[in-house]
Order: structure tokens, then C-alpha cells, then sequence
């Protein structure tokens, strides 16, 4: 199993990541994109994208980010009111999600 240390930055050698331009091309050990011709900046591009939608701004992977959760008690939720009618069929005052 794989252990993520935190949140890493996006690289082009990424089976994910594609160009959207199409201008990326591979010379030697680096990644150099034909549209500004420079080497590829993730961070930097426009026109770089993730197939799985993950690319977060500022080029951050979004495959090593953790999530951050938390649980949402009964008080937290509201209750609705509803017309008298339903409520006769219920035999509740209020209905809570």
C-alpha cells in the first residue's frame, strides 16, 4: 500500500495528466511543451489537465491530498415544517432529514 506524505505537486510524467494543447513532448529526462517553448510548468499552465478531474490549483496533485471530514450531529440539521395535512397523516409536528 502506498503511503502519502502530503500534498505533492502535479509532474507531466503522470499517466494522468495530459496537455490540452497537445504540445507536450518528451526530450530526454524532461518534459518541454512546444506551445511557449519552455520546459513544462504544471503550476504555471493553462492547458495542463488531470483525465481523473484531480488537478487542484497551483498545480497540487489531487490523488495525495487527504480529505478533511467531520461528522454532522441531529442538532446540526434543521427541521422543516410542513401543512397541517401531511402532519395529520405523520402524527408528527415536524419533520427533521
Amino acid at each position: 500500500m502506498l503511503k502519502l506524505s502530503g500534498p505533492r505537486p502535479c509532474t507531466p510524467s503522470c499517466k494522468f495528466f495530459r496537455c490540452a494543447k497537445k504540445a507536450l513532448v518528451r526530450r530526454g529526462d524532461k518534459f518541454w511543451c512546444l506551445w511557449v517553448n519552455a520546459e513544462c510548468s504544471v503550476s504555471d499552465c493553462v492547458f495542463a489537465t488531470c483525465v481523473k478531474r484531480k488537478l487542484l490549483p497551483g498545480g497540487i496533485c489531487g490523488e495525495t491530498v487527504k480529505r478533511k471530514t467531520k461528522e454532522v450531529g441531529p442538532e446540526a440539521i434543521p427541521a422543516i415544517k410542513v401543512s397541517s395535512r401531511i402532519l395529520k397523516k405523520l402524527g408528527e409536528r415536524e419533520i427533521v432529514l
